[in-house]
This record gives C-alpha cells, structure tokens and sequence, in this order.
C-alpha cells in the first residue's frame, strides 16, 4: 500500500458532461455518431459498450455542448440514477446524464477505472445534490478523491476482475446463442409449421393446421395457479431465508431466464396466512399485472405474490409453454382489463385458445429443446457464482488487501 496514491478523478482524467441535440430539429437525428442515455445503460449487460437506442450526425453533435469522446472513456450516470457504468467501445456521445472520464493512460488503466469507478459508486451517490432527482456537478466529479496503484498493479488487477467478466459475457453469448436457436426452432415448428407443409392441414378458428392437432385452451395443457401477498404489517411473515417468494418487481431486474427466488422470502407462517400457493420446479412463472407479461421459469419451489398467473406444465413441456405464452403476450394484454392498471385474469389465462400440436409433437419438441434450456440454466448459475466472487473480489483488490504478485 506504500505506493498507492491519493488522486482526484480530474487529476487521472478529463471529465466530460454531454449534451441532447434539439428533439425538434430532424436532421439531428439517425447519424453515424453513438449517443448514449442513462436508459440505454438500464438494460446493459457488459463492460464495453457500442451504441444505445438512437444515434445523431455530426450537425446534432457541433448543435451542442456534446463531445465525441475517444475509444476506451469511461462512462458514468450522473443522475436519473447515478452510477451506471461502462466503457466505450468505439467513439461516443452522451447526454447531459454523464459525468464521462477520457483516463490519462500515464496515470490510469481505463478498465482499472472502470472497476474504480464500480467500487466508489456509493460514495459518489452520496455526494450528489439536488431536489427533484441527485445529480453529480463536473465539479464535484473532478475533486472525488480516490487511491490508486502503479499502473503496472492497476493491470493486474483489472486483469483479475476482467477474467471473471469476461467468463460471464462469454456465457451471455452462449445462452443468447442457445435462446436463438431455441426460439427459430418454436417459430419453424409451431408459427411456420415447417416440418409439417408436406402433410394435410385442416381449417380451424385459429387458421389451417396440422391434421392431428387442433385448437384448445391454455389449462388444457397446464394448471393455472394464483399467487398472495402475506400482510405486511406482520414481520413474522417474511424471513431472510424462509420459502421462496417473487413479485413481477424481482422480474423486472433480473435478466436471467430462470428463476430460485425474489429479493425477500416468506415464512411458514406467512405462507398459511396468505393465498400464496408453492408450485414446482419447471413452472412457468408468468406476471399477470404491473406489467403484463414478465416470464421466466422456477429453478425450485416457489410462491408468488397475486402479481402471477403461473403455469404448471401437464400435458405440454415447459419448453413450450415458456415460447407459446412469449408469443401470445400481445393477445394477453389486449384481452386484460382493469382501470387503474390492466390484469389478465385467471379466466382470461385459462379460457386463453390456443393451438394444440399432437402428443408425439409436443415430446419431440420439448427432448430437442429440453437440452438448449439447461445449458441455459447451467451458464446462469455460472455466472451467478463468478458474479458473487467478482463483487467479492472488487472492495478487497480496491483497497489493496490483497497481495498481487507476478
């Protein structure tokens, strides 16, 4: 530690803010140039990063007090919310929603500061200031003091960190690969009826299929089960290791495509005291409010809270129920009801018409795909587990409590 040193981030780097092009002015719009909002972030899986939602030329560029930042800057969200973090991969703008740094390669690692930036992100939260939403001044961004390393111990702590990262991102594509060639499959199978063109059809109120398959109901394939909310104002409820319990909240910030439990869990007691029920592993939890449509699939027993119209497979597989409900969520939502929000009902769910294939072509269906979904399920939990060893790692090599040797 007696060769870190304390530095202010406009001392390792040149801070830059970013600017919005008019919205009013077209040509502004749909350029070469990647521009990148706080939202695009949200959703952002990954260190380096190429483009958001939209792009905008160079005349929308020179309109405003945007810059062009350099390959290699590190972007950070200084408000709405402060915090996300990511490295451009390639020449980029930003809004006025980031406090970016362009690093000094003399004196810091850009990846290095990327992790820095990760591990101090609390602290900087904590310095913003503001009534309608926190935000973090170019000035405040240039004094935040932190400690740093030679730059050779810098690399090789990024080094660490990154092999994790990079062992996840690898397993991100894989399973982005897998879901691919899993969904082409459902839509050749059973939107397109490729494998069946050469034999007879037969008219139904759904369109011509397959002779030998015909038109059903949702619960004629799967049980459809409620979920429940133990009361709140009893604590004894809820336990920080009880029985699994989700919200469509829990969906909503995890990216993964199944499921072991939500952010708070439920007891015993709770779970008699409420009309939660417990469903099985393989179960297609499906939310039926706040939004419609959020759907991932139960790696173990869980609960739900009424937010849920969850399908527990019978005469279908989960692998196709998991697509066929992915296809439907439009038809869902446009056949929901509800004046403060929309809700599909039970009713809806189960009376919900459907194209039912064969037996022998929903067992063949789910023996291909059934192999796709647990390599899935094997990377996720992988990447769980170098997830908690990275952010695990990240404070202790930050703060040189850990011995790097060559």
């Amino acid at each position: 530690m007696s060769e870190w040193k304390t530095y202010r981030l406009g001392e390792i780097g040149t801070v830059v803010g970013g600017a919005t092009p008019s919205t009013t002015v077209e040509e502004y719009y749909g350029g070469e140039i990647p521009w990148l909002t706080p939202k695009d972030l949200s959703t952002f899986q990954g260190r380096y990063i190429e483009r958001g939602d939209r792009n905008i030329t160079y005349s929308g560029l020179n309109s405003c007090s945007a810059q062009l930042l350099p390959e290699g800057s590190v972007l950070f969200s200084s408000r709405a919310p402060i915090g996300y973090v990511a490295i451009a991969k390639n020449p980029t703008a930003t809004n006025q929603g980031f406090k970016s740094i362009i690093p000094n390669i003399e004196k810091v690692d850009s990846l290095f500061l990327y992790y820095l930036l990760k591990y101090n992100k609390e602290n900087i939260e904590a310095m913003g200031s503001g009534t309608t939403f926190k935000e973090i001044s170019g000035a405040t961004m240039k004094n935040i003091e932190v400690l740093i390393p030679p730059l050779d111990e810098q690399r090789k702590i990024a080094g660490i960190l990154g092999a994790l990262d990079d062992k996840i991102e690898l397993n991100r594509r894989i399973n982005a690969n897998l879901e691919e060639q899993a969904q082409a499959l459902f839509k050749s199978w059973f939107v397109d009826f490729e494998p069946f063109k050469d034999g007879p059809f037969v008219d139904s109120e759904l369109g011509k299929i397959p002779q030998g398959w015909r038109v059903g109901i949702l619960s004629e394939i799967g049980e459809i089960i409620g979920g429940g909310t133990p009361s709140k104002t009893v604590p004894e409820y809820y336990a920080d290791k009880g029985i699994a319990w989700i919200t469509p909240k829990d969906l909503s910030t995890n990216n993964c495509k199944f499921t072991s439990r939500g952010e708070t869990d439920i007891s015993e007691l709770g779970y008699k005291n409420s009309s939660a029920k417990l469903i099985p592993r393989g179960s297609i939890l499906f939310s039926s409010r706040a939004p419609i449509g959020y759907i991932s699939i139960a790696k173990n027993e869980i609960c739900t809270n009424q937010g849920f119209k969850s399908i527990i497979p019978r005469k279908a597989g989960s692998c196709f129920i998991y697509y066929l409900l992915r296809a439907n969520i439009l038809k869902i939502e446009s056949m929901a009801s509800g004046s403060t929000f929309k809700e599909a009902s039970g009713g809806l769910m189960k009376s919900l018409e459907i194209i039912i294939p064969s037996d022998e072509v929903l067992t063949d269906f789910e023996n291909i795909v059934q192999p796709l979904f647990d390599m899935q399920e094997h990377d996720e939990e992988e990447n769980k587990q170098l997830s908690t060893l990275r952010d695990t790692l990240l404070p202790k090599l930050m703060k040189g409590e850990i011995c790097i040797f060559e």
